[in-house]
């Protein structure tokens, strides 16, 4: 029987898939059955070719090929479907795994029994390591996913979206699914229902996930329409949260909101545009003490981005 099942989501990634598969390769081990499910999103490079090169020291490889691009959700979907584990975790193709981390991480939900865990990272940027804690200080017990999602004005582990970062059970079935379409912020909605609707979680501390940021065809440094998805994203949170989570929901938006903002030169005119009409209406949907107190909540500075899309300010 298989006990976990890893889906990896790849699309143009020969640079550094062969680092992610050689990380699986090195947490094999005979304590339990893995399978690795990649679903290649209709790259144009090389990836096929590196996947082929690990069919013999991955025994329990599986490799779906999309014609065309669906998008990280859809990716992440594809796999999901075929996952036959009794937990499922996830690895992007340009992240990398610690040897022995997968036995600790499976060890780490069978030991708890709850529906989830939820783990710590390492960020890498060039030589740079840095540890990222889930905001969570309370270790290796099992808790409520709800009590995970407030006070609004702390970190909470609805601000710790990554779905790499933990183990789920394969039985939360549509729990796991991501919003179809979404290219980018798919695991905003995603993380926030699992809170909402998982019967029990648990934070480890285990740090075996390593993490590159900056590179340079990473969505998070493109600016074009797939950007604006993170509208689509919070319009699913705020459409399903109920009313006591509005205030955390709302803080989460006019942050991530503030945070594209900052880095809005990267637009072309035309998406720029399209950018402003909708944190417009972002913010417009918003009560208006709720919204109040979501800007009046950022650092100053931040809170003033937001100015010209607020009701009533100078762009509206």
């Amino acid at each position: 029987m298989i006990t976990l099942s890893v889906v990896v989501p790849v699309r143009d990634g020969e640079e550094y898939l062969g680092d992610a598969l050689t990380s699986l390769v090195r947490n094999r081990t005979s304590e339990f059955q893995t399978e690795v499910i990649v679903v290649d999103d209709g790259s144009a490079d090389a990836t096929p070719e590196v996947v082929e090169d690990f069919r013999r020291d991955l025994p329990g490889l599986t490799v779906v090929r999309n014609p065309a691009p669906l998008g990280l959700a859809g990716a992440r979907n594809a796999g999901l479907k075929l996952a036959a584990g009794r937990y499922v975790t996830f690895l992007d193709a340009d992240d990398w795994l610690a040897p022995g981390y997968l036995p600790r991480l499976v060890a780490a939900i069978d030991g708890l029994g709850c529906d989830f865990v939820r783990v710590d990272h390492v960020q890498v940027e060039g030589r740079r390591r840095e540890t990222h804690r889930a905001p969570q200080p309370r270790r290796g017990v099992v808790l409520d996913p709800r009590d995970g999602i407030l006070p609004a004005d702390y970190k909470t582990m609805v601000d710790y979206p990554y779905a790499w970062a933990g183990i789920y059970r394969r039985e939360l079935d549509d729990l796991l699914t991501f919003p179809a379409g979404l290219h980018t912020a798919e695991d905003r909605p995603w993380i926030w229902r699992l809170h909402r609707l998982a019967r029990s979680y648990a934070v480890v501390s285990l740090a075996g996930v390593f993490y590159r940021r900056g590179l340079t065809a990473s969505l998070t440094r493109i600016g074009d329409e797939r950007q604006l998805h993170f509208f689509d994203a919070y319009e699913i949170v705020l459409d399903e949260t109920e009313p006591r989570y509005l205030p955390k929901a709302a803080r989460n938006l006019c942050a991530l909101l503030a945070h594209h903002v900052e880095l809005a030169g990267r637009f072309t005119p035309a998406v720029r545009a399209r950018f402003d009409e909708r944190a417009r209406a972002a913010l417009a949907r918003l009560p208006a003490e709720t919204r109040a107190e979501a800007v009046g909540g950022l650092e100053p500075g931040r809170a003033a981005l937001l100015g010209p899309y607020l009701p009533g300010g100078p762009g509206a």
